[in-house]
């Protein structure tokens, strides 16, 4: 009976326990996969191209991650850097939570290249990728009756952590008339005395977009007015191939405190290695207290970090890579980005209001009223992947609905083929009487 007891208090403990329903980017896209039949993901089904039969591949325009494409690829000095710290056999063990000093030091050195003053490695706090300090800065922020200002459309990971620790969430828009500027009347419109950071995202994800020194010295002026910090996420930093070079935020720390939020995933072709960091900007002591460092430290000791080793390379990753490598993903980069606009010129029921300038991705409006049995961006991508065996990410997932965003960080030849069988796709689902 006591048994029972206990059971039956455990269940009902359980039963109060929800689950933020925040759509994430990996469920949306792990859905989308699913719905193309096993026959198509193995490459069994074939169709027809310039009359003859050839395999159709299943082809994933919808997540950021370029490495299963052979033209990006990492440097092989941070190949060499990791092997030699494996094979050490010294870097087996835990690491300090925050990181080890070295891969501070090295992190720290690094970001200060862009601004005008020295970073300490007890600045840097180094974590399991960029989604672990996103994770370790909303909680380390999050109080009691607190809001948290995030750009639509936006990076879906800030609200669901956001969701977990209670905190509200208040959206201001990126006008994409306006180059997906923020919309800084709505930022002081949104803040209020509980509202603990404002969100910005740059280089873009999911807009590509990559904002001029004088738009982020506006931004940093109007947090100062709110009294409130930015969290700068420049996970795709230096991927700026536009008009627009890349700006740390950072620079801007002595108007107001930032919290620098990066990784070597996306520069360095590397997302899986899991290298990200947390940085505190603040030259003037505004934020960083004795109390905040504490905390910050005691929830790194919740999480850990990367793998050991990995961190143990860091230093000869950064030290080691050569300038020609940037520059050559650069132009891989803006390539694939002037196929993909080009291309989505001529595609029905699709317009593109802004060639993306950095990242690895472009958001797109579907024109609903040109289709005549598609519901929604949701509707669209499901009927596509089943269909033509594309995977597009529903704007709906970053915020925006009946947009689309599309990553072009692929092969410019698997490019140009998703891209044709999009374009075949509005053709065999638009309204021929409007289109015409």
């Amino acid at each position: 009976m006591e048994n029972m007891g206990s059971q039956t208090n455990i269940s009902f403990h359980t039963k109060q326990v929800e689950t933020p329903t925040n759509i994430t980017i990996k469920g949306i896209l792990g859905l989308l996969m699913d719905s193309i039949d096993v026959g198509r993901v193995q490459n069994l089904l074939t169709d027809n191209v310039d009359g003859g039969e050839r395999k159709r591949e299943v082809i994933s325009l919808g997540i950021g991650d370029p490495t299963a494409h052979s033209c990006f690829h990492t440097t092989a000095a941070a190949k060499e850097a990791v092997v030699e710290s494996l094979l050490l056999d010294k870097f087996n063990g835990y690491a300090p939570t925050t990181g080890l000093p070295t891969t501070r030091k090295a992190i720290a050195s690094y970001l200060s290249r862009d601004l005008p003053y020295d970073l300490s490695l007890e600045d840097v706090y180094v974590t399991a990728g960029c989604t672990q300090a996103i994770e370790t800065t909303v909680s380390i922020l999050a109080k009691p009756n607190c809001n948290i200002l995030l750009p639509r459309p936006g990076f879906p990971t800030y609200a669901l952590c956001a969701a977990f620790r209670n905190v509200e969430v208040r959206y201001y828009d990126l006008v994409p008339e306006n180059n997906w500027q923020v919309d800084l009347k709505a930022i002081e419109d949104l803040t209020d005395q509980n509202t603990i950071a404002i969100v910005l995202i740059n280089p873009g994800n999911p807009c590509g977009n990559v904002y001029s020194y004088q738009h982020l010295e506006k931004i940093a002026e109007t947090a100062k007015r709110v009294k409130t910090l930015i969290i700068a996420d420049e996970v795709y930093g230096h991927l700026a191939f536009g008009e627009n070079p890349f700006i740390s935020m950072g620079l801007f720390s002595s108007v107001t405190p930032i919290l620098t939020l990066g990784s070597l995933s996306k520069r360095w072709l590397i997302p899986g290695w899991r290298l990200g960091w947390l940085v505190i900007n603040d030259p003037n002591c505004i934020f960083k207290s004795p109390k905040i460092v504490e905390r910050i430290k005691k929830y790194c000791d919740i999480g850990g970090g990367p793998a050991t080793f990995i961190q143990a390379a860091v230093p000869k990753i950064i030290e080691s890579t050569k300038e020609d490598f940037f520059r050559n993903t650069l132009k891989m980069l803006k390539k694939s980005s002037d196929i993909c606009y080009e291309k989505i010129q001529d595609i029905p029921c699709i317009n593109c209001p802004y060639k993306s300038q950095g990242s690895m991705v472009v958001m797109v409006k579907l024109n609903l009223a040109l289709l005549h049995d598609i519901s929604d961006d949701i509707d669209f991508c499901f009927k596509l992947a089943k269909e033509e065996s594309v995977i597009l990410l529903p704007g709906t997932a970053v915020g925006l609905k009946n947009w689309l965003r599309i990553t072009f960080a692929v092969e410019p030849s698997f490019l140009e083929e998703g891209l044709r069988r999009l374009k075949s796709f509005c053709l065999r689902h638009s309204n021929p009487i409007l289109i015409n």
